[in-house]
């Protein structure tokens, strides 16, 4: 926001979670008062019941680039800001009868099983997803069966990056210790600000448990918490638990990614606190960081 706000940016969402708009709380969206001080774009703007993924979010978000001076992408969802910088995958139109006979065939003999056979008619594909994975099973399948092709052969095809745009990459990768004390304390925040309640009124649409906001990080621990299953303690440790791993992997995501061409990438390893996040010579030098020509 201090980023936008000085330098006439738009900040555009690039959190996978971030795009929906039931659970403002447990996704950390901005709140109402943040996006009313500097513009915001792309937050809160589907349905839980309409997934997103990345070729949505990059049709989205380079119709927010056309009108926009100073883009400020936020957020963690590796493969939206790949798809976005580096292209996606053209792949052809899904035919209705592949997409009935995945549904179908999941429904009948479930995740695990389909996925080994997915293991046998497309590995390149089925090797990268957990057992468990309905949806992204369930996706791969529907692409083998209308394509003759897997997921996997259709992502290595050539895609054109962005063009028209110089990118400045910004990689906050603080201590570790720092950031689980970090993750602790913003989960103690959520519950203080009625996670509880959007989990629940979440749970009460009775959506398909597949879709993706329903396995945001802290909603299948509430949920079970909500059933009586657990004790909200218990909910809350393995909601860390999960977010800590999730951000371990994200960290070693970004290090091995080159997410476009040979743009600058500035890592900064120190913890993020209100007195290094708002000092002016902080700010400046991220100004100057992102205003340097490639």
């Amino acid at each position: 926001m201090a980023l936008a706000a000085r330098m006439d940016g738009t900040i555009i969402n690039a959190d996978a979670m971030q795009c929906y708009r039931e659970l403002r709380v447990l996704t950390a969206r901005p709140s109402q008062a943040d996006e009313a001080a500097v513009p915001h774009a792309l937050y809160g703007v589907r349905a839980a019941a309409e997934p997103a993924n990345a070729a949505w979010w990059r049709d989205a978000a380079l119709e927010v680039l056309a009108r926009t001076k100073n883009p400020i992408l936020c957020g963690g969802s590796g493969m939206y800001l790949s798809a976005l910088l580096n292209g996606i995958a053209e792949i052809p139109d899904i035919r209705p009868l592949a997409r009935a006979e995945a549904r179908t065939l999941l429904a009948s003999i479930g995740p695990e099983a389909m996925h080994r056979e997915l293991l046998e008619l497309d590995p390149g594909t089925a090797e990268k997803l957990h057992p468990t994975d309905s949806q992204r099973i369930a996706r791969a399948w529907e692409v083998w069966r209308s394509t003759g092709r897997g997921l996997a052969w259709w992502q290595k095809q050539p895609a054109a990056p962005l063009q028209g745009w110089d990118a400045r990459m910004i990689l906050l990768d603080p201590p570790r210790p720092d950031l689980r004390e970090a993750i602790v304390g913003r989960f103690g925040a959520m519950l203080a600000a009625g996670a509880v309640e959007e989990v629940r009124a979440l749970l009460a649409l009775r959506l398909d448990p597949d879709l993706p906001l329903l396995r945001a990080h802290g909603v299948p621990e509430l949920g079970a918490y909500l059933k009586g299953e657990i004790s909200l303690a218990e909910a809350t440790a393995k909601a860390v638990q999960v977010t800590s791993q999730y951000t371990k992997r994200q960290a070693t995501w970004f290090r091995h990614q080159k997410l476009v061409g040979n743009s600058a990438l500035h890592i900064i390893h120190a913890r993020i606190d209100d007195s290094t996040q708002f000092s002016e010579s902080f700010l400046t030098n991220l100004v100057n960081f992102i205003s340097a020509s490639g």
